[in-house]
């Protein structure tokens, strides 16, 4: 019996040594988290995180609890409900909701919303506000959800197939942000839009090009300080007459140590490759006497940290993402840097609400899937 054992032992350890590696060649791609099972070796084209959205996994998706505006001064408040973020159908849905049919319009005017137990971003006051007459309460209810703690990883593919939402002033988005800000503050640590877009289906520049759901954009964000954001570098559109909102469509961002490559529908819309000198000399810094903030990294940094996801859909905003020179259908309710944009765009819900058809799912933010894949 002894000799046995040993006999098939020896078969046991021939097998292991002669079985091949699983890759010639090992990925470049970290990942980390609870929501991510590490393989023993990573290779290229591993998936390393992929959600269908059958249910909604509140252990991988965290939401974000605040009223603080998104760093944009926008007009939602991201809570954690079933009502503005569920899945149906094999789909996530985030849909904005009023917080008026909630609590009454009197309470955004003089009540109090104190989050404060929840709060994930007291910004700007934003786990705790009393309305005023001038500066209402956040009136829209949304949801932002992240990975952040359960996924995050450093160079890879993100594929996400998704329908942007129809309605003046939405404002969807899947993207990234650095889990750990090594280089500073924003946009000094980077950010990765996969997509953006707005969910006006009329909003029109001075040269007539529709920039609302016939648009739908790709950037980088990252600069030095936040005076010298250089996202206007690393910024990519790409228009489609028959509207973003009307179907599915597939995006996709490939990360790797030499640079980005963005596609919309497998076609290449925009990409960066770096120089030598980095994000530093692609701003044309690198003979400037200012500080380097990302002289410790890579040609990449700051994109040579590990992300986690973010999906969201906000509501206007006192910058200028909806510029105040725009064409739009009924005009629009506030002025970039308002004191009172908030009551503003509130009061002029004659000229938005109808375009959101409540009704129906128009104005809902639905993604099919979202993956990683290692490179």
């Amino acid at each position: 019996m002894k000799n046995l054992v040993c006999y098939l032992a020896l078969i046991v350890v021939g097998l292991v040594q002669s079985t091949p590696a699983a890759c010639d060649v090992a990925s470049v791609t970290t990942a980390s988290g609870p929501a991510y099972n590490p393989p023993s070796m990573l290779c290229p084209g591993d998936l390393i995180f992929e959600d269908h959205f059958d249910t909604l996994d509140l252990d991988t998706w965290k939401h974000e609890v605040t009223m603080a505006g998104g760093g944009n001064g926008e007009f939602e408040y991201y809570r954690n409900s079933r009502t503005n973020s569920f899945t149906q159908g094999g789909n996530l849905h985030i849909k904005p909701t009023f917080l008026a049919d909630e609590y009454g319009e009197d309470f955004l005017y003089s009540g109090t919303l104190d989050i404060t137990d929840e709060c994930t971003n007291s910004n700007h006051n934003g786990c705790l506000r009393t309305g005023t007459s001038t500066n209402i309460l956040n009136p829209i209810e949304s949801a932002r959800i992240r990975t952040y703690e359960t996924f995050a990883f450093k160079y890879g593919t993100v594929v996400a197939r998704a329908k942007v939402p129809a309605g003046d002033w939405l404002w969807p988005a899947i993207w990234l942000l650095p889990s750990d800000y090594r280089y500073g503050g924003w946009p000094v640590a980077g950010e990765v839009d996969l997509v953006e877009s707005r969910g006006n289906r009329n909003l029109t520049d001075s040269t007539g090009l529709n920039i609302g759901t016939q648009l739908a954009f790709s950037t980088l964000e990252w600069g030095p300080s936040l005076e010298q954001n250089q996202y206007t570098k690393t910024h990519w559109v790409k228009s489609n007459p028959d509207g973003y909102n009307n179907d599915f469509h597939l995006y996709k961002v490939v990360w790797s140590p030499e640079g980005f490559w963005f596609y919309y529908d497998d076609e290449l819309i925009g990409s960066v490759n770096p120089p030598d000198g980095g994000f530093w000399e692609l701003a044309g810094l690198q003979d400037s006497d200012e500080y380097n903030p990302w002289s410790s990294g890579t040609k990449m940094a700051p994109f040579d940290v590990e992300f986690h996801l973010l999906i969201n859909l906000a509501i206007g905003a006192t910058t200028g993402y909806f510029p105040d020179e725009a064409n739009n259908p009924g005009g629009k309710p506030w002025r970039i840097g308002s004191p009172t944009a908030m009551t503003d765009f509130w009061q002029g819900k004659s000229q938005w609400e109808p375009t959101w058809n409540r009704n129906t799912d128009d104005s809902h933010f639905i993604i099919d899937y979202i993956q990683v894949f290692a490179i």
